[in-house]
């Protein structure tokens, strides 16, 4: 296949879409980009979009329409020639040469269009035209249930765009615009793959092909796939006899399997599909692909005993321990230069699932392929938050449409383990009505799902309420899996402790980014103090001016310590030791549970603007204290401690790998360094086990265990204290033992 890349520098104009008397601003555009970004750089916006309270000048641009317009030399070929569009922010018109040859509604998929009967000889014209995303969503009509939305979001509904873009607690409002994705012509081959999907465990495997081309050809063509990983290979050889689609076996001798991090190597099969005509090889395509075995096991209710939430991968339970992937950025066309950053952190982390939360866009397959060769599992929302989204026939259309694009494009990653509905609206719906009532994700997604993938689970929402976990509410009953949030306050009250989930896929705790970073996006004069502060308020994220955000991260520094401090620093270094024990909290608490309890994922890693958050890493990168005891919490053993019982204070050992440990275990008093007990332990394969309790004492005690097991040495810590505690008595033990250092 021969392609030409359109990317580069396009001609920019635009107006006010309702005015068309209004001043038409010309200027360069860059593809992959967006209009905000063009007109920051050529002086219509701020520099600094995210520096202080500039993000919202670029609101003054919400109703222009624009036209994206550049000049190529067309190919010689005029049969198979498509206009490929990766990324359309969000309401398009294509025009060739002054004819128009298509449209597109959906920012979230890619969008082609067959153009050789347009194109002339020579120089060739290309115009795409913008509509507003904001007027259109204003002229849609919306029905009662979609109103019941939470914050008013009914007409963020209308349009098929990243939700999270008409502002949300963790992002600006940023109604973006342009050709955010890569934009390239593509001469395809005489025959060609429209579908290769590749589906296999231990048991076997197979590949299902769709090929495009003339019966002519495809009636003496040859298909061939092949394949390896290690000194494992297959190969296999399929005459088509003018058949465009089918299924191949795939005879694979000595099968590797892909596993989840902690669990095993991530083995990939690398494939190459090649179709021979007359003996010629007339088009390849390269892919790869995990043979693993997947089950979603859960109940509909729990009364957090009689219930479960679990992954079963290759046969064996897996502990789930990650964190919620959010946008990358709030102008999507540079999430590509952030993956390599941000990627190497969920690795380091030691992560072995994301969340791909339904309020942004799909990644990419650069996301996928790290996930894929890490062993990072995938739980992948679609495109749906928080929002009563309409059921009209038009939505349901579309929303078919993008999903099977989504399901086709992304189904041979093995690190995917779960298509989920969306995230959140089962949880609006039931406050008012079953949410087994939505056509959507009970009929629309999982028909999609099922014609398009094999052997991969759907879950209609996150959390998930089914009818009968509906009916379950009024006796006191709650899906297995939830997300934890509650009142947000001291991270031990009796909301987190006593919390029935057997799966938390959403929870979090605020953490204030370093000075250093809030300097970077603050105005000098507005630095400090946060209180009644307009630039804290909105990049907490808020643009209506609440400062609940702000004034939750002081309530939870003042949960912990006896002293609110009033120094920027220590306030700092307050919150962040708050968040940091609040996450290692949250992780040890499912660990411990085990078998109960099988997976959290928290809320989050790395911030997608400059914010004051729950994430664990700024949108500078640079680390807050959390980042480094989740490290220590989530990593495949660790050594753990439970809450005080009568009995005292137990101590697990946490295996999530499938190889028994053994070791030596010390337990140390922070304060003294004294030993307080040495010991030898033992546990089994993919499980914890209590392997001492030490006697209840005094507490505003921070206990150091260390550990040697099987030729590592591990560290932990367990923070023994009733809150207020002094800040300067746990800053100097975090500082004697490196709490917040890798």
């Amino acid at each position: 296949m021969k392609t030409i890349s359109l990317c580069g520098n396009w001609r920019l104009s635009g107006r006010r879409q309702e005015d068309s008397s209004s001043q038409i601003l010309s200027l360069t555009a860059e593809v992959p980009g967006c209009v905000q970004l063009d007109l920051s750089r050529e002086g219509y916006l701020p520099k600094d979009l995210y520096m202080g309270e500039n993000i919202l000048k670029a609101e003054e641009f919400e109703d222009f329409e624009w036209w994206y317009k550049r000049s190529f030399t067309a190919p010689k070929e005029r049969e198979r020639v498509y206009l490929v569009f990766e990324g359309v922010d969000t309401i398009a018109e294509y025009y060739l040469n002054g004819i128009r040859i298509g449209e597109s509604r959906n920012m979230l998929i890619s969008h082609e269009f067959e153009i050789g009967k347009y194109l002339v000889d020579g120089e060739n014209t290309l115009t795409v035209h913008l509509l507003s995303t904001v007027l259109a969503a204003n002229d849609a009509e919306y029905t009662v249930r979609s109103m019941m939305s939470w914050e008013n979001g009914a007409a963020e509904t209308a349009i098929r765009r990243a939700p999270h873009s008409y502002g949300w607690d963790i992002m600006p409002r940023a109604i973006t615009a342009g050709l955010w994705r890569e934009v390239r012509i593509e001469v395809r081959d005489r025959l060609y793959f429209t579908q290769l999907f590749f589906k296999g465990d231990a048991k076997g495997a197979y590949a299902c092909y769709e090929i495009d081309g003339k019966w002519r050809d495809l009636k003496n063509a040859e298909l061939i796939i092949s394949g390896e990983c290690e000194d494992s290979e297959f190969q296999t050889r399929i005459p088509l006899r003018g058949k465009k689609a089918g299924r191949a076996e795939l005879n694979i001798n000595d099968p590797k399997l892909w596993w989840p991090y902690g669990y095993g190597e991530p083995k990939l099969y690398r494939a190459r599909a090649l179709i021979s005509l007359g003996g010629e090889i007339v088009h390849e395509m390269c892919d790869s692909f995990g043979l693993r075995s997947l089950r979603l096991e859960h109940t509909d209710t729990t009364d957090g005993k009689n219930g479960y939430f679990r992954f079963i991968i290759n046969g064996r339970e897996i502990m789930c321990k990650g964190s919620n992937w959010v946008p990358m950025d709030a102008f999507h066309s540079r999430d590509a230069e952030r993956y390599e950053h941000a990627l190497s952190l969920v690795k380091d982390i030691g992560c072995n699932i994301l969340r791909c939360w339904g309020g942004n866009v799909y990644e990419d397959h650069t996301f996928f392929d790290f996930c894929d060769e890490n062993g990072i599992m995938v739980w992948q929302d679609f495109a749906m938050a928080c929002r009563i989204y309409p059921e009209t026939s038009e939505f349901k259309k579309e929303l078919e449409k993008e999903a099977t694009a989504v399901v086709r494009k992304l189904r041979n990653h093995p690190s995917i383990i779960l298509w989920s509905g969306d995230n959140e609206v089962d949880e609006i719906l039931k406050s008012f009505t079953d949410p087994d009532s939505n056509s959507l994700t009970r009929e629309v997604l999982p028909k999609v799902v099922s014609l398009n993938d094999i052997g991969r689970p759907y879950l209609a929402s996150s959390p998930f309420y089914s009818g009968i976990a509906y009916k379950g509410l009024k006796n006191g009953l709650c899906p297995p899996e939830l997300h934890v949030w509650g009142p947000r306050d001291y991270f031990k009250s009796d909301y987190y402790k006593n919390n029935r989930a057997h799966f938390v896929s959403e929870t979090g705790y605020h953490g204030c980014p370093y000075l250093e970073s809030i300097k970077s996006f603050i105005t000098p004069e507005r630095v400090w103090p946060y209180r009644n502060n307009p630039e804290w308020i909105l990049h907490s994220s808020d643009q209506r001016g609440d400062p609940k955000r702000v004034m939750l991260m002081e309530n939870q520094v003042r949960r912990l310590f006896t002293e609110l401090p009033t120094e920027p620093e220590r306030y700092i270094l307050a919150s962040q030791i708050s968040q940091a024990e609040a996450k290692k909290y949250f992780i040890e608490k499912i660990r411990v549970r085990r078998p109960l309890t099988s997976g959290i994922i928290w809320w989050n890693l790395l911030d997608g603007w400059p914010q004051m958050s729950d994430a664990v890493v700024d949108y500078y990168y640079r680390k807050k204290a959390a980042y480094h005891y989740i490290k220590r919490s989530q990593a495949p053993f660790s050594v753990i401690a439970d809450e005080p019982t009568e009995d005292g204070l137990p101590i697990y050992a946490c295996n999530d790998t499938l190889k028994a440990r053994s070791g030596i275990l010390t337990v140390r008093d922070a304060d003294s360094s004294e030993t307080i007990v040495r010991k030898e332990f033992s546990v089994g394969e993919n499980r914890a086990e209590r392997i001492l309790t030490l006697p209840s004492g005094e507490s505003d005690r921070i206990f150091i265990f260390e550990w040697e097991s099987d030729g590592e040495r591990g560290f932990n810590h367990y923070l023994y204290a009733d809150a207020p505690i002094s800040l300067d008595w746990y800053a100097s033990i975090a500082e004697k033992y490196r709490f917040a250092e890798e």
